[in-house]
């Protein structure tokens, strides 16, 4: 069942939010001792929302489409009386007595938060084999990551464990738990979304959006959580649209780009195959696949990287004298980071304003790209190198290899299901659209899932 599909039937009358809820925590309570997805689980508290929903429902009090569904949300978000951990024992114990912007707007659409899920430590890795708290595992196969950083979230959607869970992302953190889990992971453009009260990896690069089991789910979730926020800096004034596909929404004549350097290189050859048949099947749907050729990504991930190095050590500078207290992997990239020559850094965002420039020219061309999300599907846990098209990589440089630029750009982009490789996993696909565009990549996004029937949903376990 799909977010949407139990609002529906939550006014229908057919199911009540406290059976939602109840249902939630019950395979919360079977399927987390083998995921390790929820770190933190709310269950007095969500039982109160749920009565609380249901009242108002009853009333005709009707605040949208999230209310009375069961979510959650990643550990970087802080919600007030409750334990925020970001994935780390340094805040084991913070308490924060606020909400973030996010668990604001979730709450006043009537969402129903059972819990807090794990992630990758600090946010800041791709495996989710978090130290402190236990390795989490993928539901399509629990020997294998299920991504990260936020890996609990995407766990949880794709068990069924919540209807939508939030993420944040810096270097691909939703896409690529969506595109090792199965589910529909959305970033959406820089300042979209409030970063206020989220507990931050970096100045610059940080996004803050929804894993979910539908694109629609999606949509509707980023129409209640979209908005400027004047506590936030870095938000956008840039007016919210309707992001709802309308159904039987039609993509005829929409340009299509599909990159003819770099984001075809070194693939999983099921992933390949997956990607270009999605392309096709939107080619059937009157889209038009033009062929282009994309800036130097390569050279943005670099960009991409010394940004990410360099503010992620900055913002942990205090903390640092603690090393037994970070994991090995995270505490090599801070120690990497604070060995950067700051005209790295400056260079680093001068080459980000420059590409940006670049990039924007491509819209003259084409209205959305395709891209894969990932190279591969999702790895073995433990595994440190894979080899793709002849090269052997790092696991995380090749998991982020797709999805890191887009940060640095700033873009709004969405990963969905698009197939699976020869071992069952789920592979994903990447719509990048404009600034703001939102919209568009969603109606895209929606129209290739109503084609196909490949939206998330419940994963063998």
């Amino acid at each position: 069942m799909t977010l949407l599909e139990a609002a529906q039937a939550l006014r229908r009358r057919a199911v009540s939010s406290a059976e939602l809820t109840a249902a939630s925590l019950q395979r919360i309570g079977e399927l987390n001792p083998k995921l390790n997805a929820m770190l933190t689980v709310l269950e007095e508290d969500a039982r109160a929302r749920a009565q609380a929903a249901d009242e108002e429902l009853a009333q005709g009090a009707d605040r949208g489409p999230l209310h009375g569904i069961p979510v959650a949300v990643k550990d970087v978000f802080e919600t007030r009386g409750v334990r925020t951990t970001c994935g780390s024992v340094i805040f084991l114990h913070h308490v924060p007595d606020r909400d973030a912007a996010v668990v604001e707007r979730l709450a006043a659409a009537g969402a129903v938060l059972v819990g807090k899920a794990g992630m990758h430590e600090l946010a800041y890795g791709i495996t989710s084999n978090n130290p402190h708290f236990g390795a989490i595992h993928n539901p399509c196969d629990p020997e294998h990551i299920p991504g990260g950083s936020s890996g609990g979230s995407g766990a949880a959607v794709a068990s069924e464990m919540v209807f939508m869970a939030m993420g944040s992302d810096t270097g691909g953190s939703i896409r690529i738990p969506a595109s090792f889990c199965g589910t529909v992971g959305l970033k959406p453009t820089s300042g979209r979304v409030s970063r206020y009260g989220v507990m931050p990896l970096d100045f610059s690069l940080d996004h803050m959006g929804p894993l979910t089991g539908s694109v629609r789910d999606a949509a509707v979730t980023l129409q209640a959580i979209a908005g400027f926020d004047p506590r936030d800096d870095t938000s956008s004034r840039e007016p919210v649209a309707n992001y709802l596909p309308e159904p039987g929404c039609s993509i005829r004549e929409l340009r299509i780009g599909l990159p003819q350097n770099f984001y075809f290189e070194r693939l999983d050859p099921d992933v390949d195959v997956a990607v270009r048949r999605m392309a096709a099947t939107a080619e059937s749907l009157g889209a038009c696949i033009l062929p282009v050729r994309v800036p130097d990504i390569e050279a943005l991930n670099a960009v991409g990287r010394v940004i990410l190095l360099a503010e992620a050590s900055a913002l942990m500078e205090k903390y640092i004298g603690n090393r037994d207290q970070f994991g090995s992997d995270v505490l090599a990239l801070f120690d990497q980071g604070r060995l950067l020559p700051a005209t790295d850094y400056v260079n680093a965002q001068r080459l980000r304003r420059m590409m940006q420039r670049e990039f924007a020219q491509l819209w003259s061309q084409v209205d959305c790209l395709f891209t894969p999300t990932t190279p591969l599907a999702a790895p073995r846990i433990g595994e440190k190198t894979v080899h793709l098209g002849g090269f052997v990589e790092d696991v995380r440089l090749a998991s982020t290899r797709l999805v890191r630029g887009i940060n640095v750009l700033g873009l709004p982009a969405i990963s969905i299901p698009c197939g699976r490789d020869r071992r069952g996993l789920p592979v994903g696909l990447q719509i990048i659209g404009r600034p703001f565009d939102e919209a568009l990549i969603l109606r895209v996004a929606a129209a290739l899932e109503d084609a196909t029937g490949n939206s998330g949903g419940p994963t063998a376990l």
